[in-house]
């Protein structure tokens, strides 16, 4: 009997302990809406990167559909 009330004791002391007396400052209306800028990271090069990979790919699946299409064109 006395195992629950302990734990429940403990619980109710350890939210206590957690709860703030003051409030979070308030955040101007400006704040609240305008979109976090995009700040240099670590993966940069390796974004760009890969974007020049997918831009690669593009081209090459482009020349390959024109290969394809000139072929099925000529009748082969």
């Amino acid at each position: 009997m006395n195992v629950p009330r302990v734990l429940l004791y403990g619980l109710v002391c350890a939210l206590a302990a957690c709860s703030s007396d003051q409030p979070p400052p308030p955040t101007s209306a400006a704040e609240q809406h305008a979109p976090a800028a995009p700040g240099k990271t670590v993966f940069d090069t390796q974004l760009k990167s890969l974007q020049k990979a997918k831009d690669v790919q593009k081209t090459v699946d482009k020349q390959n559909a024109d290969a394809q299409k000139k072929l099925d064109d000529e009748g082969g």
